[in-house]
């Protein structure tokens, strides 16, 4: 296959340039608004002023063994400007943050300054973001989407791409299918693989499923992947068994002994997102994650003695 040598892309995954913005520069957001530059796009990072000024100063720094080490220049600014033609208008935004900063992330993204295409791609944990971004920017507009990556942001604009893979799924049940398919086209060529889920809930209980008792179960016992796998072996296996029964009922997928075995092969030293925040004393995604596998079980009536147990255990310490 024929390479675009100015900037690693296949040449016939190519195609015209987008304007994406990207709403949280951080582990995630700032790998991925890397890549989409360094491929031909116009990226537009939101964020403080400080990081702001350092990102259109500096570009974004690259690390990584699957991309090589690089730096991608892009724009930066504290919020999505109104767009005053067609040509300024972005064509997506990605929402990178983590849940527990998201309102206040959500006030550099006015709603009148989108333009009547730009998608909105949250790349958030949880399965219930999708509902209220759609009540704030649109129902036809937002494309929910589960990323797999260890990516970290060690400074402003510097970032550490650890796993030999990017790869994202992108869905979005009320978006028109053609449009999902030019950013995942986008994304493929700027390098993460990408593709287009047909059904949206089961794209993200997929991730739920496997997020949810990893993070929990770490976090609650301050251990790696590794050790809560051993030693807390009966109590993993029943949160696993407990999130498949949930996102059977809400239709996901199910099956507990792949997610198991899965598990099993994650390197020992592995742990959570939240585990580090936890480590970190920053505030934890514990209601987008525990509070909302919580709330869909309730509704569903599925009984999960282990998972309220945990996620009790770990609102009272008061993060």
């Amino acid at each position: 296959m024929p390479t675009n040598t100015a900037t690693g892309t296949p040449a016939d995954l190519r195609q015209d340039p987008l304007t994406i913005a990207v709403l949280g520069p951080g582990g995630v957001g700032g790998l991925l608004a890397a890549l989409l530059s360094r491929a031909g796009h116009r990226v537009l990072c939101l964020a403080g002023d400080d990081t702001a000024r350092t990102l259109r100063e500096g570009g974004i720094r690259v690390r990584s063994a699957q991309f090589g080490e690089f730096t991608a220049t892009v724009d930066a600014a504290p919020e999505l400007p109104e767009a005053s033609g067609p040509a300024e208008a972005v064509d997506a935004v990605l929402v990178t943050v983590k849940h527990t900063n998201l309102d206040a992330a959500l006030e550099r993204l006015p709603a009148k300054s989108l333009g009547d295409d730009a998608l909105v791609v949250p790349f958030l944990n949880g399965v219930e973001h999708p509902a209220a971004l759609r009540a704030r920017y649109g129902a036809d507009r937002v494309a929910p989407a589960v990323i797999r990556v260890e990516s970290t942001r060690t400074a402003p604009g510097v970032i550490e791409h650890a796993s030999p893979f990017v790869e994202i799924d992108l869905a979005g049940d009320p978006v028109p299918r053609e449009r999902l398919d030019a950013l995942a086209a986008a994304f493929t060529a700027a390098g993460p693989a990408t593709r287009v889920l047909p059904d949206e809930a089961a794209a993200l209980w997929a991730k739920m499923s496997f997020l949810a008792p990893f993070a929990l179960l770490t976090t609650l016992y301050g251990l790696p992947l590794g050790e809560v796998r051993t030693r807390h072996r009966d109590e993993l296996t029943a949160l696993v068994e407990e999130t498949a029964a949930v996102s059977l009922a809400c239709g996901g997928p199910a099956d507990p002994a792949q997610a198991l075995a899965r598990y099993d092969t994650f390197p020992p030293a592995m742990r959570s997102s939240m585990q580090r925040d936890a480590e970190a004393g920053r505030p934890l995604e514990l209601d987008a994650i525990g509070g909302a596998l919580l709330r869909a079980a309730e509704r569903h009536g599925v009984e999960v003695p282990v998972a309220a147990r945990v996620v009790r255990e770990l609102a009272a310490r008061g993060r």
